[in-house]
C-alpha cells in the first residue's frame, strides 16, 4: 500500500488541491488577506504538481536531462520532496504565521517563487518545456508576488523573515540537487566499472 502512495500521490494531491480551492472561501473566512493568500499557495502547488508529475513526467525528464539518462531521481525521492518537503513545509509555514509571526508565511512564498525560478532557468538552459513550467509561470509567479507584497504591506516582511524564507526554500532545492549529484556519481562509477 505504501508503494502505491509513493507512486500515485500526485493524483490524490491534485484532487485535494481542487477541493481546497473550492472550500477556501469557507476555510479562510475571517483570516487576514496575507494569511488567506498564503493558504492558497498549498492548493496552487498541488495543481502545479499535477502538471509536473502526472505520468511520472518530471522524474523521467529530470533523469534524462540532469541525470544524463541515469535513474538519479527515484519515485521515493519525488514523494519525499513533494509531500513532506512541500505540503509539510507550507503547512508549518502557515502554522508559524498564525501562531507566532506573519513573517513565517514567507517560507511558503519563497518556496513557490524559487520553484518558479528553477523551472524558468531549466527551460532557458535546455531550451525546451519542462514539466511544471506552465503553472510556474501562470500561477506561481503572480500568486507568489502578490502574497509577498501583501505580507510586506502587513508588516511581516522583515529582513530576517525574508532571509529565513529564502534560505529554507533554497536549502530544500539544494538538498534535492546534492542528493541527485551524489547518486549520479555513484551510478556513473558503477556504469564505468561495468564497462571495464
Amino acid at each position: 500500500m505504501l508503494q502505491r502512495l509513493i507512486s500515485y500521490w500526485v493524483y490524490g494531491g491534485v484532487l485535494a488541491g481542487i477541493l481546497l480551492l473550492v472550500l477556501s472561501p469557507l476555510l479562510v473566512a475571517g483570516w487576514s488577506t496575507p494569511l488567506a493568500a498564503t493558504f492558497l499557495l498549498l492548493p496552487a502547488y498541488m495543481v502545479h504538481q499535477y502538471e509536473e508529475h502526472d505520468h511520472d513526467r518530471f522524474r523521467l525528464f529530470f533523469n534524462e536531462t540532469i541525470g544524463k539518462g541515469l535513474d538519479v531521481l527515484s519515485p521515493l525521492a519525488v514523494f519525499i520532496t513533494n509531500v513532506p518537503g512541500v505540503w509539510g513545509v507550507i503547512a508549518l509555514s502557515l502554522y508559524g504565521a498564525m501562531s507566532f509571526s506573519l513573517g513565517w508565511a514567507l517560507v511558503a512564498v519563497h518556496l513557490v517563487l524559487i520553484n518558479a525560478v528553477v523551472h524558468i532557468v531549466h527551460a532557458i538552459i535546455f531550451r525546451r518545456y519542462n514539466p511544471g513550467l506552465c503553472t510556474a509561470l501562470v500561477v506561481f509567479l503572480p500568486l507568489g508576488v502578490v502574497t509577498l507584497v501583501l505580507i510586506d504591506r502587513a508588516g511581516g516582511g522583515s529582513i530576517t523573515s525574508h532571509a529565513v524564507g529564502l534560505i529554507t526554500a533554497v536549502a530544500i532545492h539544494a538538498a534535492i540537487l546534492l542528493h541527485v549529484r551524489r547518486k549520479l556519481r555513484v551510478l556513473q562509477r558503477i556504469q564505468g566499472a561495468g564497462a571495464a
